[in-house]
């Protein structure tokens, strides 16, 4: 699978990129096909240079005080092999985490439905959103909340993905979580469940807005968007706001077919690879035709397709992006099965928007910015939301009809 700009930072350094649900284990942005890992012969040179580790794995299997599985050790000698890229979207998964990532594309999973972050600084992690009829609202989990303990272990070691992968277990089975809410310890026993993850959320606001939300980039991503077009009759709307906002990626082809929803043809991104070669993916052909002015919604924690989506419509002209700096991630990713059942995830490009621009590490910028950092998710007081209905409100986003076009240069002066 390859991965436009996957958020490999998992909801760290005080960014909250889109949210692990525990539904979603591991937010990283997944692309198209798998690629065998049956690849090309190893050299004479990498041989010799592997031989120490085999001396290594049989000192350790005759020497050491204790037994150590076998599989144990074969995981740090893969972790550390990518790990000395120095690449930190570049990653090994074993074969449980490798089936987190997976479900986290699948629209379903088993588990007790809440939406989660690491605060780097503080060095936990908390629920910022608790699913409607989950079994975490049923047993009282609030947004807010900080896991202490899973089953009896301590979670401070934990990272995010391990800590969701101890939550997340088969439908009926009973997980017991102790939480802190202020000064005060919480034990919870919650008993899983199978959940279907909302990945579009949908309403018309006041002032006749259609307002659609998309929380990842799935297979179903764009049949989930155009029913939502269609059940707000969008087209006769005084406008459009489209939220990427938390959205950590996905998907490579769902980003291509929800861009082209926006964008009638032409370029849509540019990978471009170490030797220099250059794949365009263009416009599907897939136009949904909305003549209405659109506002796309965007922050620290939109990344990987969904900057890929928002810089593609910036760039084109058809819609205004507003709220904060999105992520900055502009390398690709391709993701290798391995005979173990785990994963090799590894940087094979960069890509670039319609006019070239190459994102990583600055991000798209919105052409409105306004700041504003949630108390938790879903919260109320929105003031990205009311900017963008008030802009629309006031006449001041032009029309996708009004929008210029793709400059007939701008490949030519990529950087």
């Amino acid at each position: 699978m390859r991965i436009p700009g996957a958020s490999g930072k998992t909801f760290t350094t005080s960014l909250l990129i889109g949210g692990v649900i525990f539904l979603a284990g591991f937010a990283a942005g997944t692309l198209s096909s798998v690629i065998s890992a049956q690849g090309s012969g190893v050299s004479d040179e990498a041989r010799e240079a592997f031989s120490p580790v085999w001396d290594v794995l049989q000192l350790i299997q005759d020497q050491y005080i204790d037994d150590v599985p076998a599989q144990a050790l074969a995981d740090g000698a893969l972790h550390g092999m990518v790990d000395a890229r120095g690449d930190q979207f570049s990653g090994y998964m074993s074969p449980d985490e490798y089936d987190l990532l997976s479900a986290d594309l699948s629209g379903e999973i088993e588990g007790i439905g809440v939406v989660i972050r690491t605060d780097e600084a503080a060095g936990f992690v908390e629920v910022v959103g608790v699913l409607d009829g989950a079994p975490a609202q049923s047993a009282g989990v609030l947004p807010g909340d900080v896991f202490v303990a899973i089953d009896g272990a301590p979670v401070e070691q934990m990272n995010q993905l391990e800590l969701a992968g101890r939550v997340r277990g088969p439908e009926g089975t009973v997980v017991s979580i102790t939480m802190r809410r202020g000064d005060e310890l919480i034990d919870f026993d919650i008993t899983r469940a199978r959940i279907t993850i909302p990945n579009v959320e949908s309403r018309i606001l006041d002032g006749d807005i259609a307002y659609v939300r998309l929380n990842q980039f799935t297979d179903s991503s764009r049949e989930d968007i155009d029913r939502a077009f269609e059940e707000l009759d969008v087209r006769k709307r005084a406008g459009l706001i489209f939220d990427l906002r938390d959205n950590p990626g996905g998907l490579l082809t769902a980003a291509i077919d929800v861009a082209s929803a926006f964008i009638p043809d032409g370029t849509i991104v540019t990978e471009r690879f170490g030797d220099g070669r250059e794949t365009v993916f263009s416009a599907t052909g897939a136009y949904a035709n909305i003549q209405t002015p659109i506002v796309v919604l965007v922050n620290e924690g939109s990344a990987s397709a969904s900057e890929l989506v928002s810089g593609a419509m910036q760039d084109r002209g058809v819609a205004t992006v507003l709220g904060t700096t999105t992520f900055g991630k502009g390398t690709v990713q391709t993701w290798n099965d391995l005979s173990n059942g785990g994963g090799v995830r590894l940087t094979i490009a960069r890509w670039l928007t319609p006019n070239g621009r190459w994102i990583n590490e600055a991000g798209i910028t919105p052409d409105v910015i306004v700041e504003w950092t949630p108390q938790h998710y879903g919260d109320p007081d929105d003031r990205q939301l009311e900017r963008a209905a008030e802009l629309i409100q006031r006449g001041d986003v032009a029309a996708p009809e009004d929008a210029p076009g793709l400059p007939a240069d701008a490949l030519d002066n990529a950087a």
